[in-house]
C-alpha cells in the first residue's frame, strides 16, 4: 500500500493547530505515534483523513516545514496567547470572507460603481462624537434613529439592512460556512473588518450573545470609518490594547447611545433597579450596551459593570440553549447577506458567473442555492 512521506513537525503543527490533543489522534489513528517519531508513514487515505480531522488544507502535508498560518490582517485581540496561532476556523473564515469581498469588488466595477468616500474617511484622533454623527449621516439616520423600532432586535435588523444598503456586505455567522459542528469561538474573536472603498466587509460572530451583536457591528463599522481593517475580540465590549480598538469602541457607544440623549434620560431612571432595561427600551439597544454607556460616562464602577455583563451572557446562553433553533433560510439571510446574494443570483443569471463558483463563494449546493436565490425575491 502506498504511502505519503511527511514531515513529522508538519504533523504536530497540524494537531497543535487544531486544538485537538495527543491522545485523541493516537486513538484515532494507531500508528500516529509512529508517524510523528518517523518510524512510519500514513497512506494516502489516512492522511486525507487526517487533513480533514484537523481541518488542515492537504498540501500543508506535502511541505518540508510547517507554513507561517498568522493572520492575513491586523491583529486587535487582546488575549496574548491567542496571537500567536490562530485557530484554523478564525483563518478559514477570514480567507472565505476575503474571496467574497474580491469578487464583489470586480462585480462592482465591472457595474461601473466607485469607491465609497466614507472608508477611511475619519481618523483615531477624531472625536468619537463627529465620527458617530458622520456614520449616522452617511447611513441616512437621525441620532434617535431606533426609536420607531418595536425591540432592540428589530433596530438590529433596521441597521444592519441599512448598512448593506450603503454597500457594505454585512455578514453574521457563528460557524465556519455552514458547518455545525465547527462553531466560531467566541473568545477568540467577536468580528472582523475587511477594508476596501468598493466593497466593504464587516463580520460579526453570531456565536456571541445577541445582545451583544449591535455593539460589535457598530464597532466594525468604526474600523470602517477609519480605514483600519483587523480582527478584535471586544472581551466583555472593552478592549484595552490598540488605540484604534479603544477609539473604535468609543465610537459605537456614541453611535448607538448618545451621550447628550443618555444623560438626560440617565436622570430620570438612575435610582431605579430596572434602570438599564428602562433605558434599553427607550434606545432600542440592549441593555447590555446600556449598561456599557453607563460605563463610559462614569455614572457606573467597572465592577458593577462586570457584573451586570456576566449575568446578561449567562441569561443569553440559557436562552440559545432552550431555543430549538432558527430557520434555515432566514440563517442565511445574515450568512451571506442580500447584499453579496443578489450580487451572485445577478452573475449567475447573467452567464458571468458559473454555478460552481457561485456554490463556492455563497457554501450553498444544489437546490440548496436555488431555493436560496429564490428566496430573496429579486
Amino acid at each position: 500500500m502506498a504511502r505519503v512521506e511527511v514531515k513529522a513537525e508538519v504533523l504536530r503543527w497540524a494537531l497543535e493547530r487544531s486544538g485537538r490533543a495527543e491522545n485523541l489522534a493516537r486513538r484515532r489513528y494507531p500508528k500516529f505515534s509512529e508517524w510523528v517519531q518517523g518510524t512510519g508513514q500514513p497512506t494516502l487515505r489516512q492522511l486525507e483523513g487526517f487533513a480533514k480531522w484537523t481541518h488542515t488544507p492537504f498540501g500543508f502535508f506535502l511541505l518540508e516545514s510547517p507554513p507561517d498560518d498568522r493572520l492575513p490582517i491586523p491583529d486587535y485581540r487582546t488575549k496574548q496567547p491567542r496571537k500567536g496561532r490562530p485557530s484554523p476556523d478564525l483563518l478559514e473564515t477570514i480567507q472565505t470572507m476575503q474571496r467574497r469581498q474580491e469578487w464583489m469588488r470586480e462585480f462592482l466595477l465591472a457595474e461601473g460603481e466607485e469607491g465609497l468616500a466614507f472608508i477611511g474617511s475619519a481618523s483615531i484622533h477624531d472625536s468619537p462624537e463627529n465620527v458617530a454623527q458622520s456614520m449616522r449621516a452617511t447611513l441616512g439616520l437621525a441620532e434617535n434613529w431606533a426609536d420607531r423600532e418595536t425591540t432592540w432586535t428589530d433596530a438590529l435588523r433596521l441597521l444592519r439592512h441599512t448598512v448593506e444598503n450603503l454597500r457594505i456586505m454585512v455578514v453574521v455567522n457563528g460557524v465556519v460556512g455552514n458547518n455545525t459542528h465547527r462553531p466560531l469561538d467566541v473568545t477568540e474573536f467577536r468580528g472582523f473588518a475587511l477594508v476596501d472603498s468598493i466593497a466593504p466587509l464587516v463580520f460579526v460572530n453570531g456565536s456571541d450573545a445577541r445582545c451583544a451583536q449591535m455593539f460589535t457591528l457598530a464597532h466594525e463599522l468604526a474600523h470602517l470609518w477609519t480605514g483600519s481593517e483587523g480582527v478584535s475580540d471586544l472581551d466583555r465590549l472593552q478592549p484595552v490594547g490598540a488605540e484604534v480598538e479603544q477609539h473604535c469602541n468609543r465610537v459605537a457607544g456614541e453611535f448607538l447611545v448618545p451621550a447628550g440623549m443618555f444623560q438626560a434620560e440617565w436622570r430620570t431612571v438612575s435610582q431605579q433597579p430596572d434602570r438599564f432595561d428602562l433605558l434599553a427600551r427607550r434606545f432600542k439597544v440592549s441593555s447590555l450596551v446600556v449598561a456599557r454607556r453607563a460605563w463610559d460616562l462614569r455614572h457606573i464602577r467597572r465592577e458593577d459593570f462586570f457584573a451586570f455583563y456576566n449575568r446578561q451572557i449567562q441569561a443569553s446562553a440559557e436562552r440559545r440553549a432552550r431555543s430549538r433553533g432558527g430557520n434555515f433560510w432566514r440563517t442565511q439571510a445574515v450568512r451571506i447577506g442580500n447584499l453579496f446574494g443578489g450580487a451572485i443570483a445577478q452573475a449567475v443569471w447573467t452567464g458571468r458567473l458559473l454555478y460552481r463558483d457561485a456554490y463556492h463563494l455563497t457554501g450553498l449546493y444544489g437546490k440548496s442555492f436555488d431555493n436560496y436565490i429564490a428566496g430573496l425575491g429579486l
